[in-house]
């Protein structure tokens, strides 16, 4: 879907189609998930790390990592591609190779790499999805990890293995663990989208219900 461009649907009929396809796509509810068998220590002292997260439209993965304790900031954006600046039209294009994405950054001593990953795979997207998510499809809406070190990628990758063995998802893992190569931020309009249109349609019906989840499967997670 274009978040900013794409025009109001005309009619009421239309909105009510529009909506109740968007119920059925949301309709799966989250996967209850074990915690990583190989994550990071939490640190003793404060600090901060980064990791970034693509899984479809990057306003409900961002919403899903504000509530998120121990993460201190996140920012939407675009990562994965080879052009210098992308804007969010060029990447909607699907040609540029980025993807919409969120860089998180956390305190290790509140919640580490691995949790991340647990609540990403459990309640932010599905990653059984191709080069899609939901209602919105292309390589621009792709599942990936950006890993930024060699603990991320070893963590990841095993996570990934470890959900692939347990046979976790009705179908194959999609979710690329790949380098990072740099992030760059969406437009303004594009930052916390979801806590400043809690009453947009395609908030309330793909977005909010992953908050809800959030919150269900991981209590102590959750602010």
């Amino acid at each position: 879907m274009k978040h900013a461009t794409k025009p109001l649907l005309a009619t009421s009929a239309a909105l009510l189609i529009f909506l109740a396809v968007l119920v059925r796509q949301s309709a799966a509810g989250p996967v209850p998930l074990p915690r990583p068998a190989v994550d990071e220590s939490s640190s003793a002292a404060k600090g901060r790390e980064t990791a970034v997260f693509a899984g479809g439209c990057f306003w409900g993965i961002q919403d899903v990592f504000e509530h998120v304790k121990g993460v201190k900031n996140t920012t939407a954006g675009y990562a994965g591609g080879t052009i210098k600046n992308p804007s969010y039209e060029e990447a909607e294009t699907g040609t540029t190779g980025y993807a919409e994405s969120v860089e998180v950054t956390y305190d290790p001593s509140q919640v580490t790499y691995g949790q991340l990953l647990q609540v990403f795979f459990s309640v932010a997207m599905d990653p059984t999805e191709l080069n899609r998510q939901g209602p919105d499809e292309g390589t621009q809406y792709r599942s990936a990890l950006f890993f930024e070190t060699p603990d991320q990628e070893r963590i990841a990758k095993a996570y990934v293995g470890q959900l692939s063995e347990l046979k976790a998802f009705s179908g194959p893992i999609v979710t690329q663990v790949v380098p990072f190569t740099g992030f760059h931020a969406a437009e303004d309009y594009h930052q916390d989208f979801a806590t400043r249109n809690p009453d947009n349609p395609y908030i309330v019906i793909n977005d909010l219900p992953k908050v809800a989840n959030l919150k269900k499967e991981f209590p102590e997670l959750y602010h």
